[in-house]
């Protein structure tokens, strides 16, 4: 095993959170009711920072992810990414979850539940806009918060990275026609601002970042290193914790205005992440890939790119349309049902073991 190898497996039989991590869920629906009350006392202080977007990417939001997801590329050493070729099964059963089964369940969630099960209790005229919002969502796999998902399932951080880039460069291509497949719109306004942008603020920058840190870090040692990793680890999980008091509160009155239609789009987005999570979690055992690339393989299988989507509904059906609700929906429920899906992950880890031949 090369030393870079063993900082990456150290680091993934350690806790990743530790004292954090145990109390998760109450520190998660503490910052949701922390951000919606700060919302509401404090509305022109959360709308400025709201403001500070470009391309409509939040800024102080990608600084926060920044944050989380730096520690975690300080473990990548480039030269071992050719390593993640024998994870090839678990990058063909992702892009098979994220390409070829989540928009079109989503498509089919929706026709159920919004055009059927819950139609008396919605606004008539919305009814397609909700649709094609859960469309767009389910349409953009998830960039930045991957990286935090995988480093909470002790993931290998480079089958990760190698499947979010490859997932990065399949949307480009992409997006727009699944879109309009399932949309049945002839011309598809993809916000590719918004999609540079975050490719570009998510992934290409903070992987300069960690590397030239890496760099200066391993020029006193490896264990200088380990260290700074270790150290960072309590951030990571603050600035992930602050990320949704931020979200909640951008978007605490449209939960407080509409507490019904956000609870009914709710519902086929949790069971789309449940379906599509569990898929991938279970063709990874049923092909025999080990545990710590079938963890984050089924949670970037479940979770979704909102910054597009949101972006995609508000440029194709406008701000207040039901689309741009059905999207910031997914926004409001990632962060705790992606952590969710990472208990699910992990205590699961002796079952999916014992299955593998």
């Amino acid at each position: 095993m090369t030393t870079s190898s063993a900082i990456a497996a150290s680091s993934q039989t350690r806790p990743a959170i530790g004292f954090f991590e145990r109390y998760l869920t109450a520190w998660v629906g503490l910052c949701i009711v922390v951000g919606i009350a700060l919302g509401q006392l404090l509305p022109g202080v959360f709308q400025a920072v709201a403001r500070l977007e470009v391309a409509r990417v939040n800024l102080p939001v990608g600084l926060l992810i920044w944050i989380m997801i730096i520690p975690m590329l300080l473990k990548i050493d480039f030269g071992a990414l050719g390593q993640v070729r024998s994870h090839w099964r678990g990058i063909g059963v992702t892009l098979f979850v994220n390409w070829a089964v989540k928009p079109f369940s989503m498509a089919l969630l929706g026709w159920i539940f919004i055009r059927h099960v819950f139609a008396a209790h919605l606004p008539a005229q919305q009814l397609d806009s909700y649709v094609a919002g859960l469309i767009l969502l389910a349409a953009a796999p998830c960039t930045a918060m991957v990286f935090v998902w995988s480093q909470l399932c002790k993931g290998d951080p480079y089958f990760t990275l190698s499947q979010v880039a490859l997932n990065d460069a399949i949307m480009v291509l992409a997006f727009a026609p699944v879109v309009a497949l399932l949309l049945g719109l002839s011309s598809i306004a993809v916000p590719w601002d918004t999609l540079l942008v975050s490719v570009g603020l998510y992934i290409v920058v903070p992987v300069i970042i960690a590397q030239a840190w890496r760099k200066a870090l391993l020029r006193r040692g490896v264990e200088h290193l380990q260290t700074v990793v270790g150290r960072l680890g309590p951030l990571s999980i603050t600035a992930l914790l602050l990320t949704l008091v931020l979200l909640f509160a951008f978007q605490g009155e449209a939960i407080l205005a509409q507490p019904l239609v956000i609870a009914l789009l709710a519902v086929p987005i949790l069971i789309q992440v449940v379906l599509n999570a569990g898929l991938a979690y279970w063709l990874n055992r049923k092909m025999g890939v080990a545990h710590c690339v079938a963890g984050p393989s089924a949670l970037i299988g479940a979770s979704n790119f909102f910054e597009l989507a949101v972006a995609t509904a508000i440029s194709l059906f406008g701000f207040q349309s039901g689309a741009a609700l059905a999207t910031v929906v997914g926004v409001l429920i990632e962060v705790p049902v992606m952590l969710a899906v990472v208990a699910a992950v992990n205590r699961s880890a002796g079952w999916y073991q014992r299955g593998l031949h």
